[in-house]
């Protein structure tokens, strides 16, 4: 681990290369130090041995004198270093010897050293470490003997270089810790700065904060490292911003995903796809833990007039407060989703009791029948509302909201805005519905249909058109009522092949109606609200009445009120299409839809019809009575044709008759009756 940062690395390879030079350096001063001790003493030794020779001439010249000869070599006891002399007479035999301190071992006889030493000329020698001196005493022509002297010289030497020691290492030792020191100051001084920097990159490693600046300091290379870092982080916190940046606006744009994929765009509520889902996952809970669940279902009724009518704007305000309106109706955790179109699913949380899912769905029936005021408008709808427990359905998705449609649906039947909750009975009528959807195109091809005609009279009794009713003799159902089957085809979409059959039909027996009077009659048809939106059907009437030369003076098209308010634009533009061809337009059950008053100045007509429920309580009931007379003042300002259906009694005839009503229909005048039948009674 020491050796992993350049800094340790470098300072050790400093502390040991400074040692080593130190040591070297030391160990050539000892050289040095030995080789001029060497030098030295060899000096004194040869200067030494020079005099003593020169005073054993004297001493030697005659019979040389044992004591005399002692007594000068006994001047070497001041020299500690001393191991030896001997006097060799001129033939190297030892005359004298001296042992001084750091004498050999005696054992070593001097004739064994005069051999060692015979026949080497005077000087000074160096021998398996000993200095030894030979000086020859008198001339060398007539030479006397020899001095030798032998010097110990590594003991000496060894306590010199002790002592040359003692004096130099406290020296060299402080001179190398302070060396050492100022070497570490100056590498510490070079390695803080990159120090920092490491410091800084972790600092940014842990914090990821690429914001942080490094101060430009030290030498230039440290200097222009920090430099180039700092631009470096500045590169990667633009970058890192821009991908924060960019990251955020992916999340938004998941999020934003997300909510379109699972949230209706309008309403902000759960859409199909997330309702489901959820629905799917509370349906195994509810199993898995035996309880309940309960679904309801609801659409907004007069909807489609208010989107057609005031735009479809207008009509998404609508769907808002419908949304706002119904939170507001619900519990915390109930979960309200948009299905589609005008068409709503709740789940309500945690199973209500009967009690509570009674009040719940008054409390929504009644809210959202409050007229709505949106801008400047008032506008009145209502809603149909389908309630189904998942154990009826036996947990299973889509039987559960097929069972909660199917409930619904007999709201719609049973007179609008109310609620309904499913029993399985229901499921026999779905069944039947069922049954007449997929049988309307069979009766069609078997021709089950058949046309009976309802007549209209004048205020004489005198009969002036007809209204072209449907009738359905099943071979598997038998009879089934229009007001069963009509409005089956027209929520299965069935219903513009049954009216292009009643087309046809009428364009075929028109010739037979018309032989039967000498009179101009008019021949009425119906047309449904899905019929107006289909502008190709123009298309289709003129082909068949070009094909059976229809006369299109004897031909009127009747819509409902409801129909024409709910489709205005397209009815408009269907019915101006008919008048150009010459027929005659009747606004059918007038009085029974809702701001009818304030179109009948934008739409071209031929005549109001008088809905049978005013008709039904002329006499009876005052408001009834007074708005039926309305009617017919109205319509006779506006120039219009007035017809009343549903006559029933002479009465209310004769109280049509006296306001000026122009036409009669009912059963006190006619039943609907088939061709056949009709022509029978014109026969008799």
């Amino acid at each position: 681990m020491f050796f992993k940062t350049i800094k340790n690395t470098i300072i050790s390879i400093s502390v040991v290369a400074i040692c080593i030079v130190s040591l070297a350096t030391l160990y050539f001063a000892l050289q040095e130090h030995e080789k001029l001790y060497f030098e030295s003493v060899k000096g004194d030794l040869d200067a030494l041995s020079e005099n003593m020779s020169s005073d054993l001439l004297s001493l030697m010249a005659d019979q040389p004198d044992e004591f005399e000869l002692a007594t000068l070599l006994l001047r070497l006891d001041r020299y500690n270093n001393v191991k030896h002399a001997s006097i060799y007479d001129q033939r190297w035999q030892p005359l004298q010897n001296y042992y001084g301190k750091a004498a050999l071992p005696k054992k070593q006889a001097p004739s064994v050293l005069s051999h060692k030493f015979e026949g080497k000329p005077p000087g000074v020698y160096v021998s398996e470490g000993e200095l030894v001196a030979i000086k020859l005493v008198g001339d060398e022509r007539f030479p006397q003997g020899y001095l030798c002297i032998v010097l110990d010289t590594n003991g000496p030497l060894e306590k010199s270089k002790a002592k040359l020691l003692q004096q130099v290492l406290p020296i060299s030792l402080f001179v190398l810790v302070v060396v050492i020191s100022i070497l570490f100051g100056i590498q510490r001084r070079l390695f803080d700065p990159l120090t920092r920097l490491s410091d800084i990159a972790q600092k940014i490693q842990e914090t990821h904060d690429y914001s942080l600046k490094i101060n430009i300091e030290g030498k230039r290379e440290v200097a222009s490292l920090s430099s180039d870092l700092n631009q470096m982080m500045e590169t990667i916190n633009q970058e890192t911003q821009k991908n924060k940046e960019h990251t955020e606006k992916l999340m938004l744009q998941q999020q934003a995903m997300e909510k379109l994929a699972n949230f209706d765009t309008l309403t902000e509520l759960p859409n199909r796809q997330f309702f489901m889902e959820t629905l799917k996952r509370e349906l195994a809970v509810a199993k898995r833990s035996k309880k309940n669940l309960i679904l309801m279902y609801f659409d907004l009724d007069g909807f489609k007039g208010v989107n057609d009518s005031f735009g479809h704007e207008i009509g998404d305000l609508v769907l808002m407060e419908v949304c706002r309106r119904t939170k507001l109706c619900l519990r915390e955790g109930d979960l309200v989703s948009r299905l589609g179109g005008d068409e709503f699913l709740i789940l309500l949380h945690n199973e209500p009791n009967e009690l509570e899912l009674f009040d719940i769905s008054e409390r929504l029936v009644r809210t959202l029948n409050v007229p709505f005021e949106i801008q400047t408008w008032e506008m009145q709808i209502g809603v149909s509302v389908g309630i189904a427990k998942a154990s009826d359905s036996n947990f299973d998705v889509s039987e559960f909201i097929s069972n909660a449609d199917t409930a619904m649906y007999r709201s719609k039947i049973e007179g609008r805005s109310r609620h309904t909750l499913f029993i399985p009975e229901m499921m026999e009528e779905n069944k039947r519905r069922l049954l007449i959807a997929n049988s309307i195109a069979n009766a069609i091809k078997n021709d089950e249909f058949s046309i009976h005609y309802q007549g209209k009279v004048n205020s004489d009794g005198k009969i002036v058109g007809y209204e072209a009713l449907i009738r359905w003799n099943s071979d598997t159902m038998g009879i089934v009522s229009p007001a069963e089957f009509i409005p089956i085809a027209e929520h299965s979409g069935k219903v513009l092949s049954i009216t292009k059959w009643v087309i046809k039909r009428v364009c075929i027996e028109l010739e037979k109606i018309l032989a039967m009077h000498s009179n101009q009659v008019v021949v009425s048809l119906n047309l449904s609200a899905f019929d107006i939106k289909n502008i190709a059907l123009v298309d289709y009437i003129k082909e068949m009445f070009s094909k059976y030369k229809v006369n299109t003076c004897n031909i009127e098209f009747e819509v409902t009120e409801s129909a024409y308010l709910e489709n205005f634009e397209l009815a408009n533009q269907f019915i101006s299409q008919l008048r150009e061809m010459g027929c005659s337009i009747a606004l059918d059950d007038f009085g029974s839809g809702y701001s009818s008053l304030g179109y009948l100045t934008k739409i071209e007509l031929n005549t109001l019809k008088i809905d049978k429920q005013f008709v039904d309580h002329l006499c009876v009931s005052k408001r009834s009575t007074l708005i039926t007379s309305t009617i017919i003042q109205m319509a006779k300002q506006l120039k219009l044709q007035v017809c009343a259906e549903g006559v029933e009694t002479r009465q209310q005839a004769d109280y049509l008759i006296a306001h000026g009503c122009h036409q009669l229909q009912g059963y006190l005048f006619s039943k609907p009756t088939s061709l056949p039948d009709l022509k029978k009674q014109f026969d008799k």
